[in-house]
């Protein structure tokens, strides 16, 4: 069996690609574990929509079929929201959900790995993975920080997501090699929030200088990702004060349950979405279009060099 056996991009994705047209990947978790339904799928559809009304075409990746697909369309998309017992696929999990023939949604890992293997380099989510709170005890970290270690996709996100442990997601990064770049701003944003209270490492305010940046690391044959930091738009932010109160309360619910490993993101999500009555879905659904639209940008800048 070989790469081309695994991997199914849709015809339009296969002729992008051939042609060194801009291509943006997109996570598929959003959709089974991010957000419930039917807001997963409407958001889907309204991210792809964005990134072709500024001119790069969506390839929205799972696994389906024991195919990894790149693209899915509506029917698959329907499919995938509605179906049962769905893998959540990290680096672990993607090869044992295709040979299985299990259904399973990307995580940012994942869908890093199956971008670069289908021959994409820009991808927009929402909030990476990273040093969970208390992993001292628990070492729960995210296999998204050593895939954007060795992995050279170029991953647009709101930051980290903020029921994490950022100053210890940063410090894992730095030491990973990762760099990672705020987005018109000097300070990381916090997902839900355009403040963390960190500096950014480093700052770009075009497109265009990200689109060089990329370019410029392919020098080195084995450089990883780059993460860029975009703020959630301001009037779409709930303030990092705020958040701060709903994160402590959803992670003691987590801690009161059980709660551990891959269920203790999409629980603590579903937690803030109820304390917060429904404004952190409707932020999250901000923050994703907005990094969908940047990652577009970047995607057609690159593709014009």
């Amino acid at each position: 069996m070989t790469p081309a056996d695994l991997i199914a991009p849709t015809a339009e994705i296969r002729t992008a690609l051939s042609e060194g047209k801009p291509v943006v990947a997109l996570e598929s978790t959003i959709i089974t574990h991010g957000m419930p339904f039917p807001s997963n799928v409407e958001t889907a559809r309204l991210v792809e929509a964005d990134i072709r009304a500024e001119g790069a075409i969506p390839a929205t990746i799972a696994v389906l079929d024991s195919r990894i697909r790149i693209g899915l369309d509506d029917d698959d998309l329907d499919r995938l929201a509605k179906a049962e017992n769905v893998m959540k696929c990290s680096r672990a999990d993607l090869a044992f959900a295709v040979a299985s023939g299990r259904p399973g949604s990307t995580t940012v890992a994942a869908t890093m790995m199956a971008a670069y293997a289908a021959g994409i380099s820009v991808f927009a989510t929402g909030g990476i993975g990273g040093v969970h709170k208390g992993a001292e005890e628990t070492f729960d970290i995210s296999a998204d920080l050593d895939e954007l270690s060795q992995t050279p996709v170029l991953v647009v996100s709101a930051g980290a997501k903020a029921l994490l442990d950022i100053p210890k997601t940063m410090e894992v990064l730095e030491t990973r090699g990762v760099p990672v770049i705020a987005f018109g701003t000097d300070e990381l944003p916090a997902f839900w929030s355009c403040n963390s209270g960190l500096a950014a490492p480093y700052r770009l305010d075009t497109p265009e200088e990200i689109a060089r940046l990329l370019t410029t690391r392919e020098i080195f044959g084995s450089h990883g990702g780059v993460l860029i930091a975009n703020p959630v738009p301001q009037e779409s932010q709930i303030p990092q004060n705020e958040m701060a109160g709903y994160i402590d309360a959803a992670i003691a619910q987590a801690n009161q349950n059980g709660i551990t490993g891959k269920e203790v993101t999409p629980f603590v999500l579903g937690t803030i979405l109820k304390l917060t009555d429904g404004r952190s879905l409707d932020t999250n659904i901000a923050l994703v279009r907005n990094n969908a639209r940047l990652a577009a940008r970047i995607a057609v800048a690159r593709a014009s060099k």
